[in-house]
């Protein structure tokens, strides 16, 4: 019983955290597969270029075919409301409802699927660059979920590489961010403040490094080649489980029930942090939505209770395992929560999940919702990552943070400094 209680506690604390540094409402249970269109298909961080279109969707469970109505608002690189007015940043009107949904067809769980596309009838396209917040909200206005999306300008050159760390201590884990900044049309002016970047790894906004600065200049060319500051554990391969097929057990699910809906039990898991690093080709931390006998997907594919199990021996205090990827964008909550079983001796976990393919991992987290990725996963300097750099500038005397380059790199092509 204090367990549970300290579980709900925790959450929600973790969200109201959550909420007042970043802006964000975590969606509710019934809200699933939120996905968002960006540079990448595999990114899940919606990064979009200035003019591109930029599509919302999402799954309702409570068969309700409730009415859902958006809008959108710009902030500064710190996610506090820039000074812009929506005109300024946007060419039409938002707050309306979006009218774009299917029921689902021929599925055990009924669902109905949203669809938001930007540009649209009310909404003729956004104008400015920067950090942006779409909040959806129910018929009575009460916020359902937010989610932020960043615009960006091609106007800069950012090339980034990736090091092994130089301190010794982590040389055999960390990996490192080193980039530049090449502006040749526009000149960037008082650069240790009006230029801030951030750097994220495998598109994961919420512990992305946002605090550094140009450590000197060449020319036209800010340079960044720190090594503690800019440094990440490089955490191991993603597991992964794929049930496009629903009624076939493969090589990670071991066993296939259906009750009210499929059921599927994925093979048992152990901690992999003191084993030798293999290479497990994964899309860092993504997910695709497939069903091998839809034709749409979207409507088709058929919600299933996935089943995990850890087998994990260490004493984790009052710590908490949670699995851990982009399926929910990254998101710690109650459906992610691992549940010891004393019976079997293994923590479990029972989820929700629209069938495809879909990366995960399982994490430590401590009360104050500090994550350690490798405490039971490992961390290896060999493991493959994605990197992004994004780089922000508000000249003097601007009134919002422009969002002026963009940068990508991955750690399969690693070198030693």
């Amino acid at each position: 019983m204090f367990k549970t209680i300290s579980l709900y506690l925790f959450i929600f604390s973790f969200s109201i955290s959550l909420f007042s540094q970043e802006q964000e409402i975590i969606a509710p249970e019934y809200i699933r597969t939120l996905k968002f269109s960006g540079i990448s298909q595999q990114s899940k961080i919606p990064i979009i270029r200035l003019g591109s279109p930029l599509q919302l969707s999402f799954d309702a469970l409570n068969g309700e075919e409730a009415d859902f109505y958006y809008e959108i608002n710009h902030y500064n690189f710190d996610w506090t409301p820039s000074d812009l007015s929506k005109g300024e940043y946007m060419e039409g009107f938002d707050d309306v409802r979006m009218y774009n949904y299917e029921n689902s067809l021929n599925t055990l769980e009924i669902f109905s699927h949203y669809r938001l596309t930007i540009p649209n009838r009310e909404v003729k396209k956004l104008t400015k660059s920067g950090n942006y917040i779409i909040s959806v909200k129910d018929e009575n206005g009460a916020y359902v979920f937010t989610k932020k999306f960043i615009v960006i300008e091609d106007i800069v050159n950012v090339p980034v590489e990736i090091k092994r760390s130089r301190d010794l201590r982590n040389i055999e884990y960390n990996q490192v961010v080193q980039f530049s900044v090449n502006s040749p049309d526009l000149f960037l002016n008082n650069p240790k403040q009006t230029v801030k970047t951030l750097v994220i790894k495998n598109n994961d906004i919420k512990r992305a490094i946002s605090n550094l600065k140009p450590q000197y200049t060449l020319g036209n060319e800010l340079i960044y080649r720190y090594n503690k500051e800019a440094s990440f554990g490089g955490g191991n391969e993603f597991l992964h489980f794929d049930n496009k097929d629903v009624r076939a057990s493969n090589s990670n699910i071991r066993r296939i029930e259906l009750t009210d809906i499929y059921n599927n039990y994925l093979f048992t898991s152990g901690s992999r942090k003191d084993r030798p690093y293999t290479y497990n080709p994964d899309i860092n931390g993504g997910f695709l939505v497939r069903n091998i006998s839809a034709k749409n997907q979207n409507i088709e594919a058929e919600y299933v209770r996935l089943h995990f199990t850890l087998q994990y021996f260490e004493d984790i205090g009052d710590k908490e395992i949670h699995i851990y990827g982009g399926f929910n964008n990254y998101t710690i909550d109650g459906s992610t929560y691992m549940e010891y079983d004393e019976y079997t001796d293994t923590y479990k976990n029972a989820r929700l999940f629209k069938q495809g393919f879909y990366n995960y991992k399982y994490i430590l987290v401590d009360r104050d919702g500090s994550i350690d990725e490798g405490a039971i996963d490992g961390n290896y300097w060999q493991t493959e990552n994605l990197y992004n750099v994004i780089v922000y500038y508000r000249d003097l005397g601007a009134r919002y943070d422009r969002i002026i380059g963009f940068g990508t790199a991955n750690s399969t092509n690693i070198t030693n400094n």
